[in-house]
């Protein structure tokens, strides 16, 4: 048996020769090109042979690379690598030989597509490509058999994915023969046949075949993660089994579709790394998931993550009892723009799906603590950390209602929700994230009888941003000060089914109200109704349905009982009091550049402060420890282009170490951090002990 590994040019005329029998193995992935990379081939391919003259002296055009497992001197080749170009080729040749005029020339293109059987010595037509088993017989019958591409387009009615994209393309390429001359498609199938080439790369086995993926990929859709992995996996089972597990998995990718049968090995990845990915796909599926029994992974762990992915992702869960209940949280757990709940969701889906009163509990705790890492902005590494957690505790079967659980806030993050929620949203919040989130409260509001499928929902301020002199906005909020504390906050905001209209603004409340916050004399969110009841929008009025939206918010979120941050720690020098000083005290240690001014009150840390913006782990699960994010929330600081964060106003702490850990993002002792011009420490100028924190 040859282990030579040999690799060559050879024309299209040669490629679908008596030299090679092409076969689509059943673990590779169905035909999947679409109309737009048919389309570029098509393209490409005409304007390679624009040049006028003899297409002999035509440059010769390079198609890219077919990495097949074929022993030297046998035509059976397995197609590793190339299967959609050798297809997309054959729709090609195919729709070519339906258009052209000239018997010879299409008895030419057909001897590139089959070889003819013979009555006489009664051999059958031998196919130059044989696709995978569930798409052979339709690509014969649709394409390589004369006359089949006319009944292809023609063809009504379901197909499978890799059949409708055969169909799709062939109407596609045969229209765009169809439209040329005769004599163009003529000398456009001699330029496919003579002066396109392909670089066959032959292996003597499949592993050495799989080594050369990376380093050969070429025109087109390459193989997916989810493409090799099959090739492995499936790979691995005993030869009398392998098909059937091929069809398993194929129905699995079939019923998502491709791209989510992607994401979803994204999720199982996650299962069982348990952190932020640091490498492709494929790495890191090899290196976490166990697959060592291939069949088992297909029958214990696939098939029953993609049944759970389907229920979860189509908001589809199916019970006796309370499924409506679980698929409502669904529903609002896929309007959140970030997806990292998902790999908990999976595992416990799959593993507690028949118990439909825990799936209903756990499903309602999950929206709580997705929403909260919504409204409180958790980044990506918070969320990952604590979704992995939570994982965990799914797969030890721990008490996910213990005081402790991962599914469960904490009380410090209760009150970093509940200080988010009273903050400027709108200036806080994308607009993605806070219309998300503002759906979700009418929701609530309406007692869950809304439904919104509005092509367009905009966020509109009641009070405007900016109101026009003389206005009655004015009259009614005189003070700047209390205007700007009110404008951006959860009571002055709405939804609207429409675009926002930028001249709203100059609008008076009744107009708002009876034309502009209503369509075709109603509004469609319970938020909106809530302000129309309203003769007047002064403070208290604003105040009132602020209040309302928040206690909603509070018992839907179970936002009771939470920490207060802004109080430091109690220890056994709290009696230590600050002093009205005159020097302004700076902290420059950990990446900080801020200035504060003491008070008998407190530490007020001045506008224009800045701080290093990472947060240390070590803060987590500390009484203070979500401080940055209130901060955050409320507007207080910003995020800078440089990644650190700035002081946009004055703001009081009670305590120095508070102040210490808002702009150092590190457990620090306040006392000793803050210093004077003339490096005295707030310790020494206050006279505070030295064990003070």
């Amino acid at each position: 048996m040859s282990k030579m590994l040999t690799a060559g040019e050879q024309p299209i005329a040669r490629v679908f020769s008596d030299d090679y029998l092409f076969t689509i193995p059943g673990y590779q992935r169905p035909y999947a090109w679409t109309k737009d990379q048919a389309e570029e081939l098509q393209e490409d391919l005409r304007a390679a042979m624009a040049e006028s003259g003899d297409v002999s002296q035509l440059p010769p055009y390079f198609l890219g690379s077919i990495v097949l497992v074929k022993e030297e001197g046998s035509p059976d080749a397995e197609v590793v690598d190339g299967q959609q170009r050798l297809t997309t080729l054959t729709l090609l040749l195919a729709a070519l030989r339906t258009a052209l005029e000239d018997d010879r020339a299409r008895k030419g293109l057909s001897k590139l597509i089959l070889e003819e059987g013979d009555v006489i010595s009664g051999t059958q037509n031998r196919y130059r490509l044989a696709l995978r088993e569930r798409d052979n017989a339709f690509f014969r019958e649709y394409v390589q058999d004369e006359g089949g591409i006319a009944k292809l387009v023609r063809l009504d009615g379901k197909l499978s994915d890799s059949q409708h994209n055969l169909r799709e393309n062939a109407k596609l390429l045969l229209a765009g023969m169809i439209a040329l001359p005769d004599a163009e498609r003529l000398r456009l199938a001699q330029f496919i046949a003579t002066r396109c080439y392909l670089v066959m790369v032959c292996t003597p086995d499949l592993e050495s075949a799989y080594r050369i993926f990376d380093v050969l990929n070429s025109r087109g859709l390459n193989l997916a993660a989810t493409d090799i992995l099959k090739a492995k996996i499936i790979g691995q089972i005993a030869e009398d089994r392998r098909d059937a597990y091929t069809r398993k998995w194929e129905d699995v990718e079939s019923e998502l579709g491709r791209e989510e049968f992607g994401n979803l090995f994204s999720h199982i990845r996650m299962i069982y790394r348990k952190a932020k990915p640091k490498g492709t796909l494929l790495k890191e599926f090899e290196e976490h998931v166990h697959y060592a029994a291939p069949a088992a992974f297909v029958d214990d762990i696939l098939l029953p993550l993609a049944a759970a992915y389907s229920e979860i992702v189509d908001a589809s869960y199916t019970s006796q009892a309370g499924a409506e209940v679980v698929n409502e949280c669904l529903k609002w757990l896929n309007r959140v723009e970030f997806k990292d709940w998902l790999p908990p969701a999976l595992a416990f889906l799959a593993a507690h799906r028949n118990q439909s009163e825990q799936v209903r509990g756990f499903f309602a705790a999950l929206e709580r603590l997705v929403y909260a890492m919504l409204i409180a902005r958790w980044g990506v590494n918070e969320r990952i950390e604590r979704c992995s957690k939570l994982t965990t505790a799914i797969q030890s079967r721990a008490d996910l209602t213990a005081q402790d659980s991962p599914l469960l806030l904490a009380d410090y993050e209760k009150k970093a929700v509940y200080d988010a929620l009273d903050g400027p949203l709108y200036a806080t919040h994308s607009a993605r994230a806070l219309a998300t989130i503002l759906l979700r409260l009418d929701a609530w509001l309406s007692s869950g009888g809304a439904h919104y499928d509005y092509p367009i929902i905009s966020i509109e301020h009641v009070l405007p941003q900016n109101p026009q002199p003389g206005s009655e906005w004015l009259t009614w909020f005189p003070d700047v000060t209390e205007r700007s504390g009110w404008v951006h906050r959860l009571g002055n905001l709405m939804l609207l089914s429409r675009r926002k209209n930028s001249a709203a603004s100059n609008y008076t409340f009744d107009y708002k109200k009876n034309v502009y916050f209503k369509k075709n004399g109603i509004s469609p969110f319970a938020l909106t109704t809530e302000v129309l009841g309203h003769k007047e929008w002064k403070p208290e009025d604003v105040s009132a349905v602020h209040r309302e939206r928040l206690e909603t918010f509070e018992k839907a979120l179970g936002l009771q009982g939470r920490a207060t941050l802004s109080v430091a720690p109690v220890t056994a020098n709290a009696s230590a009091k600050l002093t009205n000083l005159p020097q302004i005290f700076h902290c420059k240690a950990s990446g900080a550049d801020a200035h504060a001014r003491c008070t008998s009150d407190g530490l007020v840390v001045l506008s224009g402060s800045s701080g290093r913006a990472e947060t240390m782990v070590s803060l987590k699960g500390h009484t203070y420890g979500d401080l940055r994010s209130t901060l955050l929330s409320q507007g207080v600081i910003v995020e800078t282009e440089d990644g650190r964060i700035r002081f946009e106003k004055d703001w009081p702490f009670k305590a120095p170490s508070t102040a210490a850990v808002a702009v150092m993002g590190r457990p620090a002792n306040g006392w000793k951090e803050w210093r004077d011009e003339n490096g005295v420490t707030l310790r020494e100028a206050c006279g505070v002990p030295e064990d003070s924190e």
